[in-house]
């Protein structure tokens, strides 16, 4: 990730940092990414996001947690969108968000929102703006300790 920094008349400088090539996403897809964001306190916390690509080339991003038990959204099967892909899906309750604004329609968070972050697309890549992140070279897990997913090991035979 690189951090350039561009200029805001009212607070000096706004964090941009690259999160991928805009065009790692396809048109209607999703992916997710596992940051690490600057609290307050100068700490590092976790910063699960993800970038959605609507079939008219707009992207939107939002903190990957769903507001009703703070699940990753695609925690279980792994998708982000229902069956038709014209909504985001929580994986464990069914939860349906528009894809525009993140405002949960139907399921046991209706009326609450994802979070959202904010996006640029600069020189061909995705940028998250306004956010202190902590730059790491290293593959974390993006799994981490989650009982929803299992560990396999592949062997040559």
């Amino acid at each position: 990730m690189s951090e350039p920094v561009i200029g805001n008349l009212m607070s000096g400088h706004i964090n941009v940092f690259v999160v991928c090539p805009a065009d790692a996403i396809e048109r209607s897809g999703a992916m997710s990414f596992s940051l690490s964001r600057i609290d307050d306190r100068g700490e590092s916390r976790p910063f699960p996001i993800i970038v959605v690509r609507t079939f008219g080339n707009d992207y939107f991003g939002y903190v990957n947690r769903c507001p009703h038990q703070s699940v990753w959204l695609n925690i279980g099967s792994g998708t982000f969108f229902s069956a038709d892909r014209s909504f985001l899906r929580c994986g464990r309750h069914g939860a349906r968000f528009e894809i525009d604004t993140g405002m949960c329609i139907d399921g046991p968070c209706d009326g609450q929102s994802l979070e959202p972050v904010a996006l640029a697309v600069i020189e061909g890549d995705v940028c998250l703006c306004g956010v202190k992140l902590l730059e790491d070279d290293r593959f974390g897990n993006p799994f981490g300790n989650s009982d929803e997913t299992m560990d396999v090991t592949i062997h040559p035979d």
